[in-house]
């Protein structure tokens, strides 16, 4: 398990993470999802030990990941901007790779590359930025570590190829019981491919849950009432936002379900529906909470 206590990084006079903490476990996907500035790449950085955090520590199984060379040779990292080697082929990449990670499958890489109809022998950095990212997932998978770090993973990848190295991800981590750990700009493209979501905001973490649980404690309720009536007829409940346009009243509210509509059924309403929101939504929500409004893609 990669254990993140209290990370802070500064640049300068720019603090790009503060006292974040958080707990990946294993044979997860772990999704990272936030704001242009959050400090999802920082922190990618620093889980892979490229950065030193000026504050804090992360750990896998207890030990410090910072210069751990036994620790890094069960990472790979793709950042977001993939690097390959001057003149560089999936074939040398390959070649320098075998002799970094004894693992490495040459027998599936040269399949999925043929999957992805690209031509092993060829200059990558002739490859658009798309072929340049299946290159670097391809080369990734086939390297089988037990964790992989992908930054904006599907950024240059047509709709049918983001299907397709969604699919591979999900299936290696099951098969193999690896741990996938990924930013992004779109809630979509991680919905449904992660167990987990952590949602950071100006290089602070505003939550981390399960993506199960995230889509029930976070719900919409629409109500109204015979006789007026504001915000304040809803005091003791975690109100993150309140509308009302006649008689009738939407809440964003944060809590159990359950409890939350037998506290309003009491109240005797004339209407009361109880809707679900979606990720797209409740990210939203918490955003707004803070004063930001988050745009997804």
């Amino acid at each position: 398990m990669i254990n993140v206590e209290h990370i802070t990084k500064k640049f300068d006079d720019f603090t790009a993470l503060s006292d974040v903490s958080f707990k990946v476990k294993e044979g997860c996907i772990y999704g990272m999802v936030g704001s242009n500035g959050a400090g999802k790449s920082t922190l990618l950085r620093i889980l892979n030990g490229i950065y030193k955090p000026d504050g804090g520590d992360v750990t896998l199984d207890g030990s410090s990941v910072w210069e751990s060379p036994e620790i890094k040779s069960r990472f790979f990292f793709v950042p977001d901007e993939p690097y390959f080697t001057s003149g560089a082929s999936i074939e040398r990449m390959a070649a320098m790779y075998g002799s970094v990670y004894p693992s490495f499958d040459r027998a599936q890489c040269i399949s999925l590359s043929a999957k992805f109809g690209l031509d092993t022998r060829k200059n990558i950095n002739t490859f658009s930025k798309g072929m340049k990212r299946q290159a670097a997932v391809i080369l990734a998978l086939s390297c089988k570590p037990d964790y992989y770090f992908f930054d904006e993973t599907f950024d240059g990848l047509d709709p049918v190829m983001r299907t397709h190295v969604r699919n591979l991800i999900s299936e290696d981590v099951i098969d193999r019981s690896a741990t996938a750990i990924l930013t992004s700009h779109s809630l979509r493209e991680l919905e449904d491919l992660c167990d987990q979501l952590a949602l950071l905001h100006k290089g602070g973490l505003v939550l981390d849950s399960d993506v199960s649980q995230l889509k029930t404690s976070l719900f919409k309720i629409q109500t109204a009432f015979r006789d007026g009536y504001d915000a304040t007829r809803f005091d003791g409940l975690d109100i993150v936002k309140f509308t009302k346009q006649g008689s009738v009243c939407n809440l964003i509210v944060r809590g159990d379900r359950d409890e939350v509509a037998a506290r309003i059924k009491a109240m005797d309403p004339v209407l009361l529906d109880i809707l679900p929101l979606s990720l797209d939504e409740i990210f939203t929500y918490e955003m707004e909470a803070l004063g930001y409004v988050f745009e997804t893609a």
